[in-house]
């Protein structure tokens, strides 16, 4: 069965995007663009809610860009084919490889789960991995902690009174500073 994984960048007061919206803070340097390129090659389909599907459009097209330099374009030939998902009420079409999905979270990730193919099923958004998370759909947690306090904005974690139980599977350090988490749920 594929794992649901929700995975973004953080401030080390666990704001994925600062009080004004800006997320400017988040972006990565050759080493952990590397990192996320990594990361990309296995997942199979991507979640995500509107906001976080117009912030990465710009990928869609990316390659046409002649500033791009290699990695970049690396990151845009996996991510033009990849799968995506995005649950919108308000948006009418998607671009790219990309289907809308109106509700019903988690009847996707139950048909995506029952689904033969390889690779996660990523979820990208703090609104919408609160409500797999909520439903206790979420198999792991990847934070990549960013050495700033941004003092406010919207959280990595939804505030959820319910514990639950984590077992550490990876940590690594890079020279930026930057900390990668890679947590599972202990089932």
């Amino acid at each position: 069965m594929r794992s649901v994984t929700y995975s973004m960048s953080v401030s080390l007061d666990g704001f994925i995007v600062g009080p004004d919206g800006g997320i400017d803070w988040t972006v990565p340097d050759a080493e952990v663009f590397r990192f996320w390129i990594d990361e990309l090659r296995g997942i199979g389909v991507h979640l995500m809610g509107r906001k976080l599907y117009e912030t990465m459009l710009y990928w869609e097209t990316a390659d046409q860009d002649p500033s791009l330099d290699d990695s970049m374009l690396e990151w845009t030939a996996l991510w033009k084919p990849l799968p995506k998902v995005v649950f919108s009420t308000t948006l009418s079409a998607v671009q790219g490889n990309a289907r809308l999905v109106s509700g019903g979270l988690v009847e996707e990730i139950e048909r995506l789960r029952a689904e033969p193919g390889e690779g996660d099923i990523a979820i990208g958004g703090a609104t919408l991995a609160a409500e797999a998370a909520a439903a206790d759909l979420i198999d792991e947690y990847q934070i990549m902690v960013h050495p700033v306090l941004v003092g406010g904005g919207i959280p990595y974690f939804a505030h959820r009174e319910r514990q639950v139980n984590l077992e550490l599977a990876e940590t690594r350090t890079f020279n930026s500073k930057i900390v990668y988490l890679r947590y599972r749920v202990a089932r």
